[in-house]
C-alpha cells in the first residue's frame, strides 16, 4: 500500500515562504499523478495543485497561482510545494495524495493521504 508523509510545515508571517515536502515510502513519485490538498478550520478540503504522471504537467488552484509551485524529485520519492508570498488565508493543514488520474484537483480522485502538515501565516 501507498505512503506519503508530509513534512517542511511551521508558523510564518505574510509575506515569507515554506516548502513542503511530500515523500514517498515505497514508491516511484513519477509513476502516479500526485497532488496536494489544504484544509482550513470550517472549510472544505481543497485541491492546490498537482503534477502529473505521464510528463510532469502542473495545475494549480486560482487562490495560489503565480504563488506556489509544485514539483517532484525522482530520485529522493519526493513531492514538493513551493508557497511562496504566503497570506493568512492560506492558513490551514496541508495534504499530499496519489491521484488515480493526470489533472485532477478533486479530493474524491485521489488516494493514500498523509497525515497534513500544518502551515499557519501569521503576524
Amino acid at each position: 500500500q501507498a505512503r506519503l508523509v508530509e513534512s517542511g510545515g511551521g508558523k510564518v508571517q505574510p509575506g515569507e515562504s515554506l516548502k513542503l515536502s511530500c515523500a514517498a515510502a515505497d514508491f516511484a513519485v513519477d509513476y502516479h499523478a500526485i497532488g496536494w490538498f489544504r484544509r482550513a478550520p470550517g472549510k472544505e478540503r481543497e485541491g492546490v495543485a498537482c503534477i502529473n504522471r505521464s510528463d510532469g504537467t502542473t495545475y494549480y488552484a486560482d487562490s495560489i497561482k503565480g504563488r506556489f509551485s509544485i514539483s517532484r524529485d525522482n530520485t529522493k520519492k519526493t513531492v514538493y510545494l513551493q508557497m511562496n508570498s504566503l497570506k493568512p488565508e492560506d492558513t490551514a493543514v496541508y495534504y499530499c495524495a496519489v491521484g488515480r488520474r493526470d489533472g485532477s484537483r478533486k479530493p474524491d480522485e485521489y488516494d493514500y493521504w498523509g497525515q497534513g502538515t500544518q502551515v499557519t501565516v501569521s503576524s
